[in-house]
């Protein structure tokens, strides 16, 4: 993997903010042409750097009325009991996200459903039911204040202002 420079990071930090502009937009906003511009993308992409593109799309317009974070506490911690939790984690819809935690809590799962019915079958059907599952904790989400993609490229630059 190579070092990244400011030209990679600003070209990161502009996709990261819109990912459908053109390669011809992407490189005046970078101040590099467009050839070595999307060479530069093509090797983000293959190094790992750069992972997808997708539409950022608003559950709630589509009847995804509720969101619950669900902290999920496990009888084993044994790596093959994690694992197999992670893979029934990615075979349920409504769970968008699941995170293994340190500490009281061993995982965090963002789950989404169109309704609290919905989501309470998905509770005492699937997930409390699940092998290896000791607690469940939820906690229905109000609002969101705040829901920013990926990483704060200003932080990275100052730290590496400040290191240079």
């Amino acid at each position: 993997m190579h070092r990244l420079d400011h030209i990679d990071r600003l070209i990161l930090a502009e996709l990261q903010a819109d990912g459908r502009m053109t390669n011809v937009e992407l490189a005046k906003r970078v101040g590099i042409s467009a050839p070595p511009c999307l060479r530069r993308v093509r090797t983000l992409e293959e190094e790992g750097y750069i992972r997808g593109y997708h539409a950022d799309i608003d559950a709630r317009h589509l009847g995804f009325e509720v969101q619950v974070f669900a902290m999920v506490g496990l009888q084993s911690q044994a790596e093959a009991d994690l694992s197999a939790f992670e893979g029934r984690c990615r075979d349920w819809p409504l769970v968008r996200e699941c995170h293994m935690l340190n500490g009281e809590v061993d995982f965090v799962l963002k789950c989404v459903a169109p309704d609290l019915s919905t989501f309470q079958t998905f509770l005492t059907e699937e997930l409390t039911s699940a092998e290896n599952v000791a607690s469940v904790k939820t906690s229905l989400v109000i609002r969101c204040a705040k829901d920013d993609p990926g990483v704060p490229f200003e932080v990275l630059e100052d730290r590496l202002m400040k290191d240079a």
